[in-house]
């Protein structure tokens, strides 16, 4: 064997043919490609058209949060730590499930916040209620249409 010279390799590349998938997302970004055209477009005009307007507006938006952290409502900082850590131990608690990992935090989280804001969690627990009681109004006329239909 020569220490200068390898041997000539014989490759040959070879594609993997496209799943079912890999078409159904090529044949929608096809059929899509016009309205992100547009989208895009339009994105570009009213960047251009709108650059002081959206800047001055951030510029606000940003300007007021900073200035609430700089001078926060009395006891703040404490109630987010609590709110925070809930989170956390949320997340600890629900170490086994993807699902556990939603619902913990989040459900850990919305009980040290409504201790802290009782009167904001009764006016999302209302509308809460009520759009859960929609859904399912929803869904029961829709089960009893197919029922009756067949």
């Amino acid at each position: 064997l020569s220490l200068y010279s390898s041997p000539a390799c014989e490759t040959k590349y070879v594609e993997d043919p496209q799943t079912q998938l890999e078409e159904g997302v090529s044949h929608l970004r096809h059929v899509m490609e016009p309205y992100t055209a547009w989208c895009q477009q339009m994105l570009r005009l009213t960047s251009e058209a709108g650059a002081s307007l959206s800047s001055a507006l951030c510029s606000d938006f940003f300007s007021e949060g900073f200035e609430f952290l700089q001078t926060p409502p009395a006891g703040f900082y404490p109630r987010l730590g609590v709110i925070g850590f809930a989170g956390i131990v949320g997340l600890f608690l629900a170490r086994s499930s993807k699902i556990k990992k939603l619902v913990y935090p989040a459900g850990l989280m919305g009980i040290g916040a409504s201790m802290y804001y009782p009167q904001q969690a009764v006016a999302i627990a209302k509308v809460a209620g009520t759009q859960l009681y929609d859904w399912s109004l929803q869904g029961y006329i829709a089960i009893e249409s197919l029922w009756k239909d067949n």
